[in-house]
């Protein structure tokens, strides 16, 4: 494990790996930054979205879907431009929009959130190729991790303060959930399930909040491994790399005291080990 950018990011999270550019992409949510890491020259750029900013994409146009505190913009990356696609809770500022990731049809999910974390405040929406937003799930408190089989069957999906992983059955053609339940609970004291991804061999990476580790389970529920990560706060990981054998894990400082920042100085930074697995290559926006 190494960090190899001492972001200092307040709250890092949603990295995703373009292979086409070859460089990671993740988001400082409370700064309003999207961090471009080129691995190869090990240099960083940031790219303000002039807001809360809770998930960034891909999309087949070469440019950037960001999940914004009050809906979805695009983002151009060589020009730093944005330009709003849907308004989501816009007449609520005591929210935003936390995690997200786009399906294998190139529909961009993201969930939103209380700023205060009171529970059942938050939802599950998405962002079809034609504009149109969906709500998928209400009474979310912390809506988090989100990835698909490959098979496109089943969406696993977290909403963090329920410590629980689930997962719903999944229809590509329509983008539709049902039949939603538990793969796996995180014990109490280990950590609460935040950011998630599945390997080539269909097991989820989940990075534990306040649990300093990412877990690997099995589909249906049963621990495989723990990857320690030297910071207390991993926020989300995902694969990438020419052979997407590399784990990028997220971190964030928010949530440390001012002992404990001394005690972490590398809280916020962006990590990488390579577990001896491989990833799949993130889906892009259709829009």
């Amino acid at each position: 494990m190494e960090c190899v950018l001492d972001a200092k990011a307040e709250l890092g999270e949603g990295p995703v790996w373009d292979p086409v550019a070859a460089c990671l992409y993740f988001v400082d949510i409370t700064a309003g930054l999207v961090h471009r890491y080129d691995p190869e020259t090990r240099s960083t750029r940031a790219l303000p979205a002039g807001t809360m900013v809770g998930a960034v994409a891909l999309s087949v146009a070469g440019d950037l879907l960001l999940a914004v505190r009050d809906g979805f913009i695009r983002l151009d990356p060589a020009t730093g431009l944005t330009r709003k696609i849907a308004d989501v809770e816009a007449d609520r500022p005591d929210q935003r929009m936390n995690d997200g990731k786009c399906d294998s049809f190139g529909r961009f999910w993201a969930g939103t959130m209380a700023i205060d974390e009171r529970p059942a405040a938050g939802a599950l929406y998405r962002l079809d190729a034609d504009g149109r937003v969906h709500t998928m799930l209400e009474h979310v408190t912390i809506s988090n991790g989100i990835d698909w089989s490959d098979d496109g069957r089943l969406m696993y999906y977290v909403d963090t303060p329920t410590g629980s992983i689930d997962v719903f059955d999944f229809d590509v053609a329509d983008g539709s959930i049902a039949n939603r339940r538990s793969v796996t609970r995180v014990e109490a004291g280990a950590g609460w399930p935040d950011g998630l991804t599945l390997d080539a061999e269909g097991y989820l990476w989940v990075a534990l909040w306040s649990g300093g580790a990412v877990r690997r389970y099995s589909p249906d529920g049963v621990l495989d491994r723990v990857v320690p990560v030297p910071v207390s706060h991993p926020t989300s990981c995902t694969f990438g790399g020419a052979d997407f054998g590399d784990l990028y894990i997220t971190s964030a400082s928010c949530a440390l005291t001012p002992e404990a920042r001394l005690q972490q100085p590398l809280a916020g930074g962006l990590f990488r080990c390579r577990p001896g697995v491989c990833g799949r290559p993130a889906h892009r926006f259709r829009g």
